[in-house]
């Protein structure tokens, strides 16, 4: 069943945007994540705008991380004065980036922004994750993990203003917490992605928070940043399809409830395994579509 999106203005399958929405909410309740890494390219794989992808995607994480964000608030997974120091950063850097995205899509470089972006920091990311949750998996690591320190110290833990984070049993820098949160709110705004990615990386292993914990903080922040996005992106680029929204919105709910369960299952060591996988999956098939040959090589575009 075809269905027309008339900010996209092209027609897509019903069934198939409800089952990208649910997938991508199963991943989201799986790891933390808002899934916008994985959905924004496979919104552009199947011909939405890049533009369009990328402001109308953050609607869908939204979504995906209240529904996966309560469950864990529900198990008591949420660190909320960690999370409101992340929020505090993210909506900086998330305003910056809408208006950084505008002057990006002016210039008439705004995609190929979005797929170098995607490709560093999936890239990135992916292998130092595969790498240390391979190192953790092995027995011989498995047996020296209870001697190992809760996480390492940097000299950026030794930056000032200090707070006390009781339920992550941290005591660090708010300017850490802080200066992760512009980044991440950056990088939701350029590239439609709700920066759990990057986030559960220098959650776990910048600020040694435990696993427990960081998925759903990292949710509860998403909520509030990506709306932030959503907003700017509606307002001042108008990339924002309501009716593809509400189709991904539908299946990201649903999907992430089942999700949330499935990862309760699994280890720490497991999830951020399984999570380096899928990263390092997208980050191929858009390195990919990058350098390879177009199946058109003569197209014409036109900046809205």
């Amino acid at each position: 069943m075809q269905i027309y999106l008339p900010i996209a203005e092209m027609s897509a399958n019903i069934f198939l945007l409800l089952g990208m929405g649910g997938g991508v909410g199963f991943l989201s309740g799986v790891f933390g994540v808002g899934g916008g890494f994985l959905m924004t390219p496979l919104l552009i794989f199947i011909g939405i705008p890049p533009a369009v992808a990328v402001g109308t995607e953050a609607n869908q994480i939204i979504a995906a991380s209240v529904s996966g964000g309560l469950a864990h608030w529900r198990r008591g997974n949420v660190d909320v004065k960690m999370g409101s120091v992340l929020l505090a950063g993210g909506i900086v850097g998330s305003s910056f980036g809408v208006w950084l995205f505008s002057v990006l899509r002016g210039l008439g470089q705004i995609e190929l922004v979005i797929s170098l972006c995607y490709v560093v920091f999936l890239g990135i990311i992916g292998v130092l994750m595969a790498v240390e949750s391979g190192r953790a998996m092995l027995p011989q690591w498995r047996g020296a993990r209870g001697r190992r320190k809760l996480h390492q110290h940097y000299w950026v833990h030794s930056l000032p203003l200090k707070m006390r984070f009781r339920r992550s049993k941290l005591y660090i820098s708010a300017l850490l917490p802080l200066g992760i949160g512009v980044v991440v709110g950056m990088l939701a705004a350029i590239m439609g992605v709700g920066g759990g990615f990057i986030m559960i990386p220098a959650m776990i292993y910048l600020l040694g928070m435990p696993t427990s914990v960081v998925v759903g903080t990292s949710l509860f922040q998403i909520i509030f940043v990506t709306a932030n996005v959503t907003f700017l992106q509606a307002v001042n680029n108008f990339t924002v399809d309501v009716l593809l929204a509400l189709l991904l919105l539908t299946g990201g709910v649903i999907g992430a409830q089942f999700g949330t369960r499935f990862g309760a299952r699994l280890r720490g060591e497991q999830l951020r395994g399984l999570l380096a996988l899928i990263v390092l999956v997208v980050c191929g098939k858009i390195l990919f579509d990058l350098v390879g040959a177009p199946a058109d090589p003569f197209t014409v575009a036109a900046v809205r």
